[in-house]
């Protein structure tokens, strides 16, 4: 081998990838395991295709030389970046390695984590971030160790800022979430936590005990029993496998920038299929519920119904595919309640949001009974975030169509789509709709008549059936109140044909929101 050549070189890189394999050592990643947890590498390579982790800066860490310049040690920084694909399309991937230091800043590479943002912005790619520790924020031990302190600036937040008005981004809790961590965590479309294994907080157990002298284990502080109903996360999965499974199913509903339309499936689910089990779905009698489930299976592709945020309460939030092609959907869980709660419009917001920037027509399948009214909706200021979700679906510019299941009252249910706007509608006969439900009105509107009856128990029940010969949607369609009245059977095939249409107006709405997305 000639001396002239660079083998020598070649060899230093393969021992220094070596070296950096090593992660936390041998101890800690052992620790890691015992702690039933997956360490970064192997999050990684769960997630990705097979053998398609392509590092990126795989040789980076802190270098120990002796006095002839010789490398002695090359100890791994305590993030993880590259590119792999998912079902064959390019995503970023970056994720803390928490047997380094437990993510603390004073053993990473602070520009690691900002290129790996970097590139997703650059080339419009997917990013998936795996959170574990503190996720690169800040260490006191740094002021030892550097000689000084520093007024506190988030690296890189100007991409991740702006990479959710951009790009797809995933956000995976995996353990312990702090810090900057958590603030990463949140600047994502999807968040998705691992039950008992991962906890959410903005401090940490000690730093909390010091700050207000609650003395709180890391579970008690940010578990699944502290947020899983509160919006700050999306998902909680049973397993790690879970999750990353889930994470490639969110990512396939989505273009892997705004610069694309969402990507279309092929389906062997028949267009036509009329599911029987819909014509009686909604009872007759408007206190009994039904399973949201069989509405969305009559009417979805099989097997394409994928959860959005969990956290919502009646309201459902979710995506799905007609005929192959992906959309968003907003439904009722009837189980769970009929009004929008603060939790539930949230749920709108961020389902209408994500819809906006990637380009995905909505379905409402509405059956809603407006804004959430009591003692506890008002101690939520639940009328602020239902404004908040009313607006999130006028700003929304894609195709709508809308699918009155059963109610639409107030402005909770007049605002779950623009009806200002142009949107396809049909109502089902079960569709029940008015400034307020009969039920709660009747004694207030005909109180005078009552109070002068000498058998007000009898005029009421007289007044009822009236009013419920007039409230039929038959009525309302006569007066072109609502486009159509249809077989609920119909309704699969209308919105598969309908699909086609919406998905010829997208190409033109390719490009950023009309607004900076906000987490």
């Amino acid at each position: 081998m000639s001396s002239a050549d660079w083998s020598s070189e070649v060899e230093q890189i393969a021992e220094r990838k070596k070296l950096v394999q090593r992660m936390g050592g041998e101890v800690k990643v052992k620790r890691q395991a015992d702690n039933g947890r997956l360490n970064v590498r192997q999050r990684i390579e769960a997630l990705a295709d097979e053998g398609t982790f392509k590092e990126v800066g795989a040789t980076s860490g802190f270098s120990e030389y002796d006095e002839d310049g010789n490398l002695i040690d090359l100890r791994s920084s305590n993030f993880v970046l590259g590119t792999i694909r998912i079902d064959g399309r390019k995503v970023v991937v970056g994720g803390d390695d928490f047997t380094v230091r437990g993510g603390a800043s004073d053993a990473g590479i602070k520009g690691k984590q900002i290129h790996a943002e970097r590139i997703a912005n650059a080339m419009q790619l997917p990013i998936v971030r795996l959170i574990e520790g503190t996720g690169g924020g800040g260490s006191v031990k740094v002021l030892e160790t550097d000689g000084y302190t520093y007024v506190p600036a988030n690296p890189g937040w100007d991409l991740v800022v702006d990479n959710l008005s951009v790009i797809p981004v995933v956000a995976y809790g995996g353990g312990p979430v702090a810090g900057l961590g958590a603030g990463r965590m949140a600047m994502s479309h999807l968040a998705i936590f691992v039950k008992k294994q991962a906890q959410l907080f903005v401090a940490g157990p000690p730093v909390v005990l010091h700050a207000t002298g609650a003395d709180l284990n890391k579970e008690e502080l940010g578990g699944y029993a502290v947020h899983a109903r509160n919006g700050a996360i999306e998902r909680w999965v049973s397993s790690e496998e879970e999750a990353f499974t889930e994470i490639r199913r969110f990512l396939s509903y989505l273009p892997s920038s705004v610069y694309e339309v969402p990507p279309v499936i092929d389906n062997d689910d028949p267009v036509d299929r009329a599911d029987e089990a819909l014509l009686s779905l909604v009872p007759r009698d408007r206190r009994k519920v039904y399973k949201v489930k069989t509405l969305l299976d009559g009417v979805f592709d099989a097997g394409s119904v994928f959860t959005y945020a969990e956290y919502g309460g009646s309201v459902w939030t979710g995506l799905a595919r007609l005929d192959g092609h992906p959309v968003g959907v907003v439904a009722t869980d009837p189980y769970k309640g009929a009004a929008v709660t603060a939790t539930g419009a949230k749920a709108m917001t961020r389902l209408f949001d994500l819809c906006t920037t990637f380009h995905l027509p909505v379905v409402s399948l509405t059956d809603q009974a407006g804004l959430a009214i009591g003692l506890a909706a008002e101690q939520t200021g639940a009328i602020r975030d239902g404004a908040r979700a009313i607006t999130a679906a006028y700003q929304a510019n894609v195709p709508v169509a809308e699918v009155v299941v059963r109610r639409v009252f107030g402005v909770g249910g007049a605002g779950q789509v623009n009806r200002h706007g142009h949107i396809t509608q049909w109502a089902w006969p079960s569709g029940d709709w008015g400034s307020l439900p009969v039920e709660g009105g009747v004694e207030a509107a005909y109180r005078a008549e009552l109070e002068a009856s000498d058998d007000p128990v009898a005029l009421l029940a007289d007044i009822n059936e009236r009013l419920e010969k007039i409230r039929t949607p038959l009525r309302t369609a006569e007066r072109f109140g609502v486009d159509d009245v249809i077989d609920p059977r119909e309704t699969r095939a209308l919105l598969c044909d309908w699909v086609l249409d919406a998905y010829k107006v997208l190409p033109r709405l390719v490009g950023r929101p009309n607004f900076g997305a906000r987490p």
